[in-house]
């Protein structure tokens, strides 16, 4: 039988990052590289997720190693049960970039793209 088929949403923020994503792809001369990702994106990262929207692991999983990070992790997981009981945050890692989504029921939300050098996510853009 196969999966059930989820609804796929691009929020403003993750447009955003891929705006920026091409303007320092095209500043480094490497404008096919952007072209790259959005195939995969098109041909691997959004069918994967919407057959199979668990596929990337717990976000909240992490371990802390801070009690900054601790903080920030019990608020995220207020904000994701205020939301609803069964909204979950995930990464999805591809070739070179980890995408940050949400699933909450059948939606997916695309958050956040960053190449893998990227050193974290802003969540004060993406609700």
């Amino acid at each position: 039988m196969p999966a059930e088929q989820h609804v796929i949403k691009f929020t403003s923020n993750f447009e955003r990052n891929l705006d920026e994503i091409e303007r320092f792809l095209e500043d480094n001369e490497a404008t096919h590289a952007f072209d790259l990702l959005l195939e995969e994106l098109t041909d691997a990262v959004v069918p994967n997720l919407e057959r199979f929207p668990r596929i990337g692991r717990a976000f909240l999983d992490r371990p802390a190693l801070s009690l900054e990070a601790q903080n920030r992790i019990e608020r995220l997981r207020v904000q994701l049960h205020d939301i609803g009981d069964d909204a979950e945050l995930r990464e999805y890692i591809s070739t070179h970039y980890l995408v940050l989504y949400a699933v909450i029921g059948t939606t997916i939300y695309l958050l956040s793209i960053r190449h893998h050098r990227q050193l974290s996510f802003d969540f004060a853009y993406l609700w």
